[in-house]
């Protein structure tokens, strides 16, 4: 590796939230576990944009083309983002034991004629790729429009990474 993901995520200033005290917020909706990594393969539980204290409220609740804006699902895709590289790093110790991302599954909650779910995905593997590079940060997507997930949230990503060790 040439550079450093940490490195990386100070030089473009990005809040990464602190789960070490137990903050993921999957555990607000049942029981299950913020990640499972075996050999080197990390995988992630899904992840939704609440922002730690807020006890798994969504930040923009409702329905893609509905209550819910393009640029507000993109903002929702890229705090999920941020929430995902918290348990990567709570995984893993640090960024840089990434190798890469492999693969991402997203859910939009949409309106029955909304069709640009895709926008709004970007919002999260933009992100990835700005910390991790073309390479190593954009690995195969899928996108699915939903009716609704817990809480209301609007997008939520469930990913598998690649690790160095």
């Amino acid at each position: 590796m040439s550079v450093s993901f940490e490195a990386r995520v100070a030089e473009l200033g990005l809040e990464i939230p602190d789960y070490s005290q137990g903050g993921y917020h999957g555990t607000f909706y049942g029981s299950m576990k913020a990640f499972h990594k075996t050999g080197n393969l990390l995988f992630l539980s899904g992840h939704v944009e609440d922002a730690l204290g807020k006890n798994g409220s969504p930040i923009h609740a409702g329905r893609l083309g509905a209550e819910v804006t393009i640029e507000e699902g993109y903002q929702a895709a890229r705090r999920t983002a941020l929430n995902c590289l918290g348990t990567m790093r709570l995984a893993l110790g640090s960024l840089d034991n990434v190798k890469c991302l492999v693969n991402s599954l997203n859910f939009v909650v949409s309106a029955p004629d909304f069709v640009d779910v895709n926008l709004v995905s970007s919002g999260a593997t933009d992100l990835f790729r700005d910390v991790f590079g073309d390479e190593a940060g954009l690995g195969g997507r899928a996108t699915i429009g939903v009716t609704s997930l817990a809480a209301n949230h609007c997008f939520e990503n469930w990913m598998t990474i690649e690790t160095i060790d």
